[in-house]
C-alpha cells in the first residue's frame, strides 16, 4: 500500500492537476550565477569592512561609514598597532582593494543584463529597486503566471510569517525563511531605500518600528515591496492598464506602465 503522500501525488497526476515546475533556460541559469557570485563577494566585502571597523574601534576610533572614505582610510592606516595587528590591517585593506573593482565590474554586467530584459527594466522604475534586485526578482520568480496570488509569491520567497495556534489564540512568529536567501536579502536592502521615496512603505515601516522594532519593520516592508513588484510584473505580462493589488486597501491599483518604455 502506498503512503498517503504518494497517493496524493498519484491522484494529482491522474487528474492532471500536478503543478508544473519552471526550469530556467541555460542563459538564465548562467545569469543566476552572475548574481550569486556578486552576492557572495558583496557579503565577503561586508565582512572585511566589519573587521576593519572593529579594528579601528579597538583603538578608540569609531568613524562608522567615514572609515572607508579617503580621510577615514588615512586615519586607519595611521593607527599604532602591534606587528600582527598591522599585518591584519594591511591584508584586510588589500582584500578590500581587490574586491571593489571586481564588484564594480559585476555591477556593470548586471545592469546590462537588466536593461536587456523588459520585465527587469520595468521593475527598476519602482523607487528603491536597482538592477540587481530587479534582475534577481525576475530570475527567481520565473514566469509570473505561475503565481495566481501575491500570497503565493510571499510564501515562495520565504517572507511569510509562521503561524501557530494554542486554544482559541492564533499567533504569528518569525518568517519561514524558505526559498532564496539572496532574494530576501536583496529585498530587505531595497526596502530600506524604498521607504525614503514611497509614502505607503514609509508609513508601514514607522508604524511597525514603533510597535515591534526595526528588524520586524524592515522585513514587513520587504514583503510589501515584493507584492508591489509582483503586481508590476503581472500588469506587464497581461498588458492590463490597471491591476488590483491583493492585500492592499480596496481601490488600490497599479497604474498602467506602458508609456515608461
Amino acid at each position: 500500500m502506498l503512503p498517503r503522500d504518494a497517493m496524493h501525488l498519484l491522484r494529482l497526476l491522474l487528474e492532471k492537476r500536478f503543478p508544473r515546475i519552471w526550469i530556467p533556460s541555460p542563459a538564465e541559469r548562467d545569469t543566476r550565477q552572475l548574481l550569486r557570485h556578486r552576492y557572495k563577494l558583496v557579503c565577503f566585502r561586508v565582512s572585511v569592512k566589519n573587521q576593519l571597523h572593529r579594528l579601528a574601534m579597538s583603538q578608540g576610533v569609531c568613524p562608522k561609514k567615514k572609515l572607508f572614505t579617503a580621510q577615514g582610510r588615512e586615519e586607519l592606516e595611521k593607527l599604532s598597532l602591534g606587528p600582527w595587528g598591522s599585518r591584519r590591517r594591511q591584508e584586510l585593506l588589500g582584500m578590500l582593494d581587490q574586491l571593489n573593482p571586481v564588484i564594480e565590474e559585476l555591477d556593470h554586467a548586471v545592469q546590462q543584463q537588466a536593461e536587456s530584459r523588459a520585465d527587469a527594466a520595468r521593475l527598476v522604475t519602482h523607487p528603491g529597486v536597482g538592477p540587481v534586485t530587479a534582475l534577481a526578482f525576475v530570475l527567481t520568480l520565473g514566469p509570473v503566471a505561475r503565481f495566481q496570488r501575491s500570497k503565493q509569491v510571499v510564501s515562495y520567497l520565504g517572507l511569510n510569517p509562521k503561524e501557530g495556534s494554542s486554544g482559541d489564540k492564533q499567533r504569528t512568529y518569525s518568517i519561514s525563511k524558505q526559498g532564496n536567501t539572496m532574494m530576501r536579502w536583496l529585498l530587505v536592502e531595497a526596502a530600506q531605500t524604498a521607504v525614503r521615496f514611497d509614502p505607503e512603505l514609509l508609513r508601514l515601516y514607522q508604524r511597525l518600528k514603533f510597535r515591534k522594532g526595526a528588524n520586524v519593520a524592515k522585513v514587513a516592508v520587504a514583503r510589501k515591496l515584493a507584492v508591489k513588484l509582483y503586481w508590476i510584473l503581472r500588469a506587464t505580462a497581461s498588458g492590463a492598464q490597471m491591476a488590483p493589488m491583493q492585500g492592499s486597501p480596496r481601490g488600490t491599483l497599479v497604474p498602467h506602465l506602458g508609456s515608461t518604455f
